[in-house]
C-alpha cells in the first residue's frame, strides 16, 4: 500500500499488504525491494473494470512464490536504473 504526500507526487510510505511491514522510504524514494502489482481486469474477467493495486515485501513475495504450481518467470536484469 502506497501513500503519497497530499497534492504532490512524492512517495511518503510503502507498507506490505500481506504482513504490514513498513518499507524504507527516504526523500520519496523506496530504498528496499518490493513487488508492486497494478492490474486492471478487462472485459472477459468476472472482475471487469476493477483495478487492483498492492505491494509485497521481498519476504512475502518469496512466500507467495512457494505456493505457485508453476514458478513465475524471473531473469537477471543487466541494467538497473
Amino acid at each position: 500500500m502506497r501513500k503519497w504526500k497530499q497534492n504532490e507526487a512524492v512517495l511518503q510510505s510503502v507498507i506490505c499488504n500481506r504482513c504490514g511491514k513498513p518499507l524504507k522510504v527516504e526523500n520519496g524514494v523506496l530504498k528496499e525491494g518490493c513487488l508492486q502489482v497494478c492490474q486492471t481486469f478487462g472485459y472477459f474477467s468476472a472482475m471487469d473494470g476493477t483495478q487492483v493495486k498492492f505491494d509485497l515485501c521481498e519476504t512475502c513475495y518469496q512466500e507467495l512464490k512457494k505456493s505457485f504450481l508453476i514458478a513465475p518467470q524471473e531473469e537477471e536484469a543487466t541494467e538497473l536504473l
